[in-house]
C-alpha cells in the first residue's frame, strides 16, 4: 500500500503501530491511549471518527463498535519525535473507559502518606455490564465481553465478532440454554448474567418488564415511520425493534433458567398449539 506524504512522516514502531492518547476537545482531559496502525490512522483522518488497531487480536477496532461511545475526532497531533499521536476527541456519553469511567485515567498516586498508594478518584458513570448488554445483544448473550482488567476494550469487540460467527442459527437457543445454566455456578463479577443471579429473581423480572417496555415503545416508533419517504430511519426503527425484542427474549430466558427450565419446554408448547384454535385454546383454560 502507498502512503500519503503526510503519512510517511509517522514514525511506526518495529511492530508498525504508534500510540495515541485521546483528549477531551472541551476540557483537555486525556481520556484513554491506544495503539494505531498506518491503516488506523488514515481511517480516523478520513472519517473523522477514532480508529485504533487491537494488538492482542491483530485488527482494527472502530471506538464504540460494542459500548456504543464513539468518538468524533476533532484535531489530530503528532510529537515532536513524530512518535506519537493526541487526539482532540468529543467523547459519545461522555464515557471513554471500559470500567464505565469518563477516563481510562482515573487512578491517582496519593504521595501525601509515608508508601506512595494508588487512588481511584473518578466515580463509575454507568455499570460495565449496563454498557455493553445494552448495545450488542449478541455478544451479550453469549458473555464474551470480559469487563475486567485482564480484557482490553478492543478485544471485547473482536471477541463479540468471533462469537457471533459461531453461533449455530438452527441451536442458538439450546446454546443460550448451556451458557445460562452455567452462569449460574459462575462468579457475580465475571460476566452480566452470573451478575443477575446473583441480585436474585426481582431483579431478574425487573428486567424483564424493563425490557418489554422498550420494546412497546420501539413498536410505537416503528409504526410511525414510512419507508418510502424516509428509508433511513424506516430501516433504523425496524432494527431498534427486533434489538428490543431480542432483549425480552434473553432475559425471558434468563427468568426460565433461574427455575431449571430449558428452552425447549416453550418450543414444545408452542408445538403443541398447530392446528389448535386459538379461541377454543384460550376458552378450554
Amino acid at each position: 500500500m502507498t502512503l500519503p506524504a503526510w503519512l510517511t512522516a509517522v514514525t511506526f514502531n518495529d511492530d508498525g503501530l504508534i500510540p495515541a492518547i485521546a483528549q477531551d476537545h472541551q476540557t483537555g482531559r486525556i481520556l484513554m491511549m491506544a495503539w494505531m496502525n498506518a491503516e488506523a490512522l488514515q481511517l480516523t483522518a478520513q472519517t473523522q471518527t477514532a480508529v485504533y488497531f487491537s494488538r492482542s487480536r491483530a485488527k482494527l477496532w472502530h471506538k464504540g463498535e460494542s459500548s456504543g461511545h464513539t468518538q468524533t475526532v476533532h484535531d489530530i497531533r503528532l510529537d515532536c519525535d513524530a512518535d506519537v499521536i493526541v487526539l482532540s476527541v468529543t467523547q459519545a456519553g461522555g464515557i471513554a473507559c471500559h470500567t464505565g469511567r469518563e477516563s481510562c485515567f482515573y487512578q491517582r498516586l496519593d504521595l501525601s502518606g509515608q508508601t506512595p498508594e494508588w487512588q481511584t478518584v473518578d466515580k463509575v458513570l454507568k455499570d460495565p455490564a449496563d454498557i455493553y448488554h445494552s448495545h450488542d445483544s449478541t455478544s451479550e448473550t453469549l458473555e464474551i465481553e470480559n469487563t475486567g482488567s485482564n480484557t482490553d476494550s478492543d478485544t471485547i469487540q473482536a471477541q463479540a465478532d468471533t462469537a457471533q460467527a459461531q453461533v449455530d442459527k438452527a441451536s442458538v437457543l439450546q446454546q443460550l440454554d448451556s451458557v445460562l445454566a452455567e452462569r449460574k455456578q459462575a462468579d457475580a463479577n465475571s460476566s452480566y448474567v452470573a451478575s443477575l443471579y446473583a441480585k436474585g429473581l426481582n431483579k431478574i423480572l425487573e428486567k424483564v418488564g424493563e425490557e418489554s417496555t422498550e420494546s412497546i415503545i420501539a413498536a410505537k416508533d416503528f409504526a410511525h415511520c414510512d419507508e418510502s419517504t424516509d428509508k433511513a430511519s424506516y430501516d433504523e426503527a425496524r432494527h431498534e425493534l427486533i434489538y428490543e425484542v431480542a432483549d425480552v427474549w434473553f432475559h425471558t430466558l434468563v427468568g426460565l433458567a433461574w427455575f431449571d427450565i430449558e428452552s425447549d419446554a416453550v418450543l414444545n408448547e408452542l408445538g403443541r398449539r398447530f392446528g389448535l384454535s386459538g379461541i377454543d385454546e384460550k376458552a378450554a383454560r
